[in-house]
């Protein structure tokens, strides 16, 4: 078992998720809160090192891979299906935005953070899961399999799980469902952390999904 070194540290982690389970869906506020609080440096470290297993993955932690700039308006006229205008489409469709982090990663544990919030859409696309409350279950599952030591997602898991037994107890079976899919989907594939998505606008779906051994389910 993996216990946070300071006290304090879990306070704030309990705090937190409690706020997050009393709060509406969607409150950006209450999930900073806690993503501070999960994010600890020895479950950040166990992460890193799990990641690092991975030649691509380890590449991008020593390149600071990153996103890069999105051209919405030329990707909505790449070829249907391909991933370019598939993410184009999630985007505009969704009325979203692409995530741009403006922190300037200084370290391993910063790149983590800001690469996982750059590409969140992206897994999206790729894993065919949607942005309603199931899609989030089974995409949050999906980062559970492959980020392994992830205090935060691990956290959003428990409090969906919390909230259905509170509040939507008629829906426990259905998300149960949807975290198995997820967590088998994201066991089985290859890692997504560190792929330079700016290589594979213009490739096919099903071709992304191949060469990263992803089933939707």
């Amino acid at each position: 078992m993996i216990i946070p070194n300071q006290t304090h540290q879990s306070e704030l982690l309990m705090s937190s998720f409690l706020e997050m389970v009393n709060t509406t869906d969607g409150n950006f506020t209450v999930v900073a809160k806690l993503i501070e609080a999960s994010n600890d440096d020895e479950s950040m470290q166990l992460t890193i090192e799990h990641l690092c297993l991975y030649p691509q993955a380890k590449q991008a932690f020593i390149n600071r891979l990153r996103l890069g700039t999105i051209d919405l308006d030329r990707m909505s006229k790449l070829a249907v299906n391909t991933l370019g205008r598939l993410y184009a489409d999630h985007i505009i469709q969704n009325q979203l935005k692409p995530i741009q982090s403006e922190l300037q990663p200084q370290s391993e544990r910063d790149f983590l953070n800001v690469h996982i919030t750059e590409t969140h859409d992206l897994w999206h696309v790729v894993t065919g899961t949607n942005i309603d409350v199931l899609g989030e279950i089974q995409l949050e599952a999906f980062y559970i399999a492959q980020l392994k030591m992830s205090r935060f997602w691990l956290a959003l898991m428990t409090k969906n799980l919390l909230k259905s037994l509170l509040y939507d107890i008629e829906m426990a079976d259905r998300y149960l469902e949807i975290i198995t899919k997820g967590w088998m989907m994201g066991h089985q594939a290859q890692p997504l952390f560190g792929v330079n998505w700016s290589n594979l606008w213009e490739t096919p779906i099903e071709e992304v999904r191949a060469s990263l051994k992803i089933s939707i389910l």
